[in-house]
């Protein structure tokens, strides 16, 4: 995929998911929807924990890449959209269980969508990202980053329309 259409797409997402985040009334961000589960605060603090790590990652040091740009793009694609398997977050990305406050929520997306725009419009999306190295995927490229910020976003979009659609409605 193109860098200007994974960029769209990610900042697309993350407007779609500060809109439906939105929706929400305060009162209902901190109840636990199903058993088990994150509440509706958890899985927006977890979002802005990954983004926000994706972010910094893509503006940290970089080396040449030595195979495609997206070579990892649909592979993310793949996994991150099939919404028959259940993933396990890693500890570091793993929101605490306390209060949210969802306009402090939303203003946080709504400058980490700033900062995906501003890197995907500025940076040489070709070079790999060296400060992390994920569990599956390795070093990923900037153009990689901002394709899995697009469809880990879309995951959580869905993980909180079914919320949404089940528990408000």
């Amino acid at each position: 995929m193109e860098s200007t259409e994974i960029t769209t797409l990610a900042v697309e997402n993350l407007s779609q998911l500060i809109e439906l985040l939105a929706k929400f009334e305060q009162k209902d961000i901190n109840i636990i929807p199903f058993e088990g589960r994150w509440t509706v605060g958890k899985v927006a603090q977890h979002m802005v924990m990954a983004n926000r790590g994706f972010v910094d990652v893509m503006n940290g040091p970089v080396k040449e890449t030595e195979r495609a740009a997206d070579e990892m793009e649909p592979k993310i694609k793949g996994d991150f959209l099939n919404f028959d398997i259940k993933m396990t977050t890693p500890a570091f990305i793993r929101p605490e269980a306390k209060y949210y406050d969802k306009e402090e929520l939303i203003s946080a997306l709504k400058n980490i969508r700033e900062s995906v725009n501003n890197a995907a419009t500025t940076l040489d999306m070709t070079k790999t990202c060296t400060a992390f190295e994920l569990p599956l995927y390795g070093y990923l490229t900037r153009l990689e980053a901002v394709s899995f910020i697009a469809y880990h976003t879309q995951r959580h979009i869905h993980q909180l329309k079914n919320i949404y659609n089940n528990i408000i409605e």
